[in-house]
């Protein structure tokens, strides 16, 4: 299967503009199922439901989530897809496979006092720490991923329209709108961003790490832990949670779901709807506000 494997990462890189990450998740998860299918000599055409069953209840046997067994099954699912339009195998025995159901869970998000107090943390001149600025400014401005923030060129910022070019998932683009908080931040930022490294720096992208480099998604989450901890909350935050803050805050100010939809980049409106949420004030609000007899 590794020949097989091998061809089928081709083609997610190259065909359905997969992301890097995509890539090196179903590369692993398929490796594995490799490897369990030579432990028992199976080879690619004699795939069955049965053992695929098997594949899956060894990963339940591994304490794995929910949700990364579910990734497992959907990488082996495209797989052998791919498999059957090749002529490698004849079915496709995973689509009978059940998807485990996932449990419901909604993402940590921030009030807008809490976002107001992180967001005005970095308060000195320093170039890292004007870079800093930006980058959660721009993060809880317009919602957008990590990934897609990492990615962001000089060239993607429209400061006279204050639009900002992003490359999502399967590099589709769109064009997201960002405040003038996150306009003032950003434009102090790059007035100082050569001085982040004296030497050579990286010229297209938009935020550096110290060496001048573009910063990688773990650096955001390292920012992004850091100013948690200055404000001594004692909840689990995320770069994530920033951007289920920026979807919540609209919503509660009356944003369409589809407009949150169209800006955080989700091509199904039930995935927008779990990165919404009202809580039991906001639902009597409305309700008062808006049943005839209430």
């Amino acid at each position: 299967m590794r020949k097989e494997i091998s061809e089928f990462l081709t083609s997610l890189k190259y065909e359905k503009n997969a992301s890097p990450h995509t890539i090196a998740s179903y590369e692993s998860d398929l490796r594995q199922l490799a490897n369990y299918l030579e432990e028992r000599k199976v080879k690619l055409r004699e795939i069955d439901n049965v053992c695929l069953r098997g594949f899956m209840a060894k990963q339940q046997e591994k304490k794995n989530k929910k949700s990364t067994i579910a990734r497992k099954l959907a990488a082996i699912r495209s797989f052998l897809q791919f498999c059957m339009k090749k002529k490698w195998v004849e079915d496709n025995p995973a689509k009978v496979v059940a998807t485990p159901k996932q449990e419901k869970h909604v993402p940590t998000f921030l009030s807008e006092d809490e976002m107001a107090k992180i967001l005005d943390l970095p308060e000195s001149r320093q170039p890292l720490d004007l870079r800093d600025r930006g980058v959660l400014e721009l993060l809880y401005a317009t919602g957008i991923r990590v990934s897609e923030l990492v990615g962001i060129n000089l060239s993607d910022m429209d400061f006279a329209e204050r639009l900002i070019r992003i490359r999502g998932k399967g590099k589709k683009e769109r064009l997201i709108p960002f405040g003038r908080k996150a306009e003032e931040s950003l434009s102090y930022y790059i007035r100082v961003r050569h001085q982040i490294n004296k030497g050579e720096i990286n010229e297209e992208a938009l935020f550096l790490n110290y060496r001048g480099e573009r910063l990688t998604s773990r650096s955001i989450e390292r920012i992004v832990d850091k100013y948690i901890r200055f404000t001594a909350m004692r909840r689990k935050i995320s770069p994530h949670s920033l951007r289920h803050s920026f979807a919540s805050h609209l919503l509660s100010r009356g944003a369409d779901l589809r407009v949150i939809q169209e800006l955080l980049g989700h091509e199904s409106l039930a995935t927008t709807q779990k990165y919404t949420h009202l809580d039991l004030k906001q639902l009597l609000d409305v309700y008062k506000k808006s049943h005839p007899r209430s």
